[in-house]
């Protein structure tokens, strides 16, 4: 049996010495073994004398005292054995610390949550193919503390007060920098660490009442700057491509000057929706216009509708502004995202309700409704919220609408890293592959994980990231086959590839529509 029992140390370790002596005495009287696929270890050697006789356990120490006279290896195992509970290393909790994540796999406890990683290092793996997310930046850098389990520990530390400065000491920050909230532990770590979660937290304890980093500002609150700019967004490109006044816009928001600066849409989906759409008073789909969908890269928006549309559905774009606050929740701005997606909540529900699906287009939104409306808010209403928003194939699934013919079209595919984490890519792959595609999927993250990735200090990291597994899989395809279709459904997947390989990436919409209206109209 390999089991993981929590014990409250709170009244001290009396019941778990209780528990250990009672598990042993009970497997020695079923003929059971002591040891472990690890040994026995200071977890276990006190209760040896319940498995040997006294004459093996002398043996042991004779043994033991030819190879190391001097009791310089591994002191208190085995032989003259520590108590097993003599090392414990409960957690403490932290008096003051109220987290506003509601924490709910973890009671609502920071520390519980910290105390998921064991050690196991599946974090640690190389970069083997299938192998998920987890860990990019650790595959960038190959130093521990940019692992998964190394961010673990040092939260562990902070938490028990090893850290000095607790959850502002410099060194948990440092470990944290290049965490790219990529949610790839939250569902490839065996115990379910979501550092991504526990990063925002952190973020937001330390920065609580004090001045932020430039770039929480204004990349953490891009979406609103966006809707304010959409006025005078063409005015707004116009400047940015202008190379002083982007180098300007760059520095102001801490971007880092090597990195292009993403161009506002003219006119908004929504606005253009408003144009162009007929008046269906009770669509077949509505369609949410989330921030990045809306401002930066409509042409996804755009052909699902023409997509769904030439299915002969109704579709309308739901017009009022409702943000997943994703910016504001990885940079810790976690006060502000409640009031964001307390209001989405109330605007997204009628929709919901409505019988009608509702459509998201970028992952990461769907991906934020998913996995954190219900640790920024308790409402009812939010849950189904977060079931009833849709990725493109999910509900091209679901209603059961007919693909394309992509025979003979080869597609290598990117799934945002949210995408295979949190809302998972197999429906994606079913369509592709159903509609005649071969496909190869890309594991692994871009690198660029929305504001992180642009962010100044983080760059070379974001390349090494991306030339872990992207950008080498886009060269290899393109090489073998130039009309290869590079898919990427995220706006953060789709601009390092610009960035960084000049690639333009398709939404799988993108692709879908452009076949089912012909050739001609799929190119540009």
């Amino acid at each position: 049996m390999h089991v993981r029992v929590d014990f409250d140390f709170r009244d001290g370790p009396q019941r778990f010495r209780e528990f250990l002596v009672a598990c042993a005495t009970r497997l020695r009287e079923h003929g059971g073994s002591l040891s472990g696929e690890h040994g026995d270890g200071r977890a276990r050697s006190e209760l040896l004398p319940l498995m040997y006789d006294d004459r093996s356990l002398a043996l042991f120490a004779a043994v033991k005292h030819a190879c190391d006279p001097d009791g310089l290896l591994n002191p208190g195992v085995l032989v003259d054995p520590r108590p097993v509970d003599a090392d414990l290393r409960p957690v403490r909790p932290v008096a003051d610390l109220r987290p506003v994540l509601r924490l709910v796999h973890d009671n609502g406890s920071l520390g519980a949550a910290a105390h998921r990683c064991t050690g196991v290092g599946k974090c640690v793996v190389p970069a083997l193919p299938g192998r998920g997310v987890m860990c990019p930046s650790f595959l960038a850098t190959g130093q521990e503390k940019d692992s998964t389990r190394g961010r673990a520990r040092t939260l562990q530390e902070a938490l028990d007060g090893s850290l000095v400065d607790g959850l502002a000491d410099p060194s948990l920050h440092e470990a944290l920098d290049l965490c790219l909230s990529c949610k790839g532990c939250a569902s490839d770590c065996p115990t379910g660490v979501d550092m991504a979660t526990y990063k925002s937290e952190v973020l937001q304890q330390t920065y609580r009442r004090r001045l932020r980093p430039r770039s929480h500002y204004l990349l953490g609150r891009l979406p609103l700057w966006a809707r304010l700019a959409a006025p005078v967004a063409r005015a707004a490109d116009l400047g940015l491509r202008v190379r002083p006044l982007a180098a300007v816009a760059k520095a102001a928001a801490g971007m880092d000057q090597r990195r292009s600066v993403p161009l506002f849409a003219s006119p908004t989906l929504r606005r253009w929706a408003r144009r162009s759409q007929g008046g269906h008073a009770a669509p077949d789909v509505w369609v949410w216009a989330d921030s990045f969908t809306d401002h930066f890269r409509t042409g996804p928006g755009r052909a699902a509708i023409s997509f769904l549309e030439s299915a002969g559905l109704g579709v309308r774009v739901i017009d009022e502004t409702a943000c997943c606050a994703l910016p504001w929740i990885t940079t810790g701005q976690l006060t502000a995202a409640q009031l964001i997606v307390g209001r989405t909540v109330a605007r997204l529900a009628p929709y919901v309700d409505s019988g009608a699906p509702v459509l998201g287009l970028e992952p990461s939104c769907v991906a934020a409704l998913r996995s954190d409306l219900g640790e920024l808010t308790a409402d009812p209403a939010a849950a189904r919220v977060a079931a009833g928003v849709l990725t493109f194939a999910e509900l091209v699934t679901r209603l059961d609408l007919p693909l394309p013919d992509l025979t003979g079209t080869t597609v290598v595919a990117q799934p945002h890293c949210h995408h295979a984490s949190v809302l998972g890519w197999g429906p994606d792959r079913t369509l592709l592959e159903r509609a005649g595609a071969a496909v190869t999927e890309v594991p692994g993250c871009c690198g660029l994980a929305g504001n992180w990735g642009v962010e100044k200090g983080h760059h070379e990291t974001s390349v090494a990231v991306a030339e872990t597994h992207l950008l080498p899989a886009v060269r290899e395809a393109l090489a073998a086959d130039p009309a290869t279709v590079v898919l990427a459904d995220g706006l953060s997947c789709s601009l390092q590839l610009d960035d960084l390989a000049d690639v333009r990436a398709r939404h799988l919409a993108e692709l879908l529509a452009g076949r089912a209206a012909g050739p001609a109209a799929e190119v540009g």
